[in-house]
C-alpha cells in the first residue's frame, strides 16, 4: 500500500517513513502474544476473561470494554500477520502525527466507547429477545484497531491519496464510509448487530474527537485574542480617562542627553 501525500515530496510506503515507535511495536507485540495465547490451555481462559462478551453486562465484567483491543483474534492462520502489517502501516503514521499522549488518549477513548456502545446493544437486544449468535466478532482485538488506526489516518490526512493494492487510487477520507460498508458486509454474514454498531461507533468517534479537538483549539485561541483585544481596549480607555502624569525624578532632570 502506497500514499502520496499532497503536502509531502515523495510517496510513502505505509507510512514507513522511519524506524517503528516503540508504542506501536509494543502494541503489536502484545496483540500478536495474546492471539498465540488462545491457542494454548489454560492460557486461552485468561484471553477469554479479556475480550469483550456478553459478560461484559451480564456479570459486570467491565474491564472488557478496555481490554478488548489488545486481545488479538482470529483463526490460526498468515492472516494475523496481514492484519498487523495493515495496523502498523496506519496506527504508526497517526502515531507520528499525533505524538504518544494523543494518540493514547484518542485509542482509549473510541475504542472504548465502541465496546460501551456494543454492550448496550447487546443488552437491548436480549431483552427484545433477540440475542445476536456471534457477539462482537467484528470488533474483536486487532479489528477494532485496525478500524481506529485508518479511521484516524482518514481524518487527519484526508486529501492523501492511497494505492490501495498498489494499483488503485483511493483518497484517505473515503475509507471512512468504506470501513462502515465493510462491516456491514461482515453484519450480513455474522448477524453481529453488537459489533457492526461498535465498528460504526469507534469510525464515528475517532472522526469526531479528531474535528471536535482542532475546533476546539480553534476557538479556544479565537477566544483568547478576542479577550486580549478588550483588555487592551479597556486599558486603552483608563488611560485616556486616567489624569496621572508622568512625573520626571529629580536625578532624571539632572541628566544631559549625554547621559546613559
Amino acid at each position: 500500500m502506497v500514499f502520496r501525500d499532497p503536502y509531502g515530496q515523495q510517496p510513502t510506503f505505509g507510512g514507513l517513513g522511519g524506524p517503528p515507535p516503540r508504542d506501536i511495536a509494543i502494541l503489536l507485540g502484545v496483540v500478536f502474544v495474546t492471539f498465540s495465547m488462545q491457542f494454548f490451555p489454560g492460557l486461552v481462559e485468561i484471553v477469554a476473561l479479556l475480550r469483550i462478551t456478553p459478560l461484559a453486562w451480564q456479570n459486570l465484567f467491565v474491564w472488557q470494554i478496555f481490554t478488548y483491543p489488545f486481545m488479538g483474534s482470529g483463526g490460526a492462520s498468515l492472516w494475523i500477520l496481514l492484519e498487523l502489517l495493515i495496523l502498523y502501516w496506519f496506527a504508526g503514521d497517526v502515531y507520528r502525527q499525533l505524538g504518544r499522549q494523543r494518540f493514547w488518549q484518542l485509542l482509549v477513548a473510541a475504542t472504548a466507547g465502541a465496546g460501551l456502545v456494543g454492550v448496550l446493544v447487546h443488552l437491548v437486544s436480549t431483552l427484545a429477545g433477540a440475542e445476536p449468535p456471534n457477539a462482537f466478532v467484528l470488533m474483536q482485538g486487532q479489528r477494532i484497531l485496525t478500524l481506529f488506526a485508518i479511521a484516524a489516518f482518514g481524518t487527519l490526512r484526508q486529501n492523501a491519496t492511497i494505492l490501495l493494492f498498489f494499483v488503485l487510487p483511493v483518497q484517505a477520507k473515503y475509507f471512512l464510509p468504506l470501513e462502515i460498508v465493510i462491516g456491514f458486509i461482515g453484519f450480513l454474514g455474522s448477524k453481529d448487530l453488537a459489533g457492526f454498531v461498535g465498528v460504526c461507533t469507534v469510525v464515528g468517534l475517532t472522526y469526531a474527537l479528531l474535528r471536535f479537538g482542532a475546533l476546539q483549539r480553534f476557538t479556544r485561541e479565537m477566544r483568547l485574542r478576542t479577550e486580549k483585544k478588550l483588555i487592551e481596549r479597556k486599558l486603552g480607555k483608563m488611560r485616556k480617562k486616567s489624569k496621572l502624569r508622568v512625573v520626571r525624578g529629580e536625578d532624571e532632570t539632572r541628566k544631559g542627553p549625554w547621559v546613559n
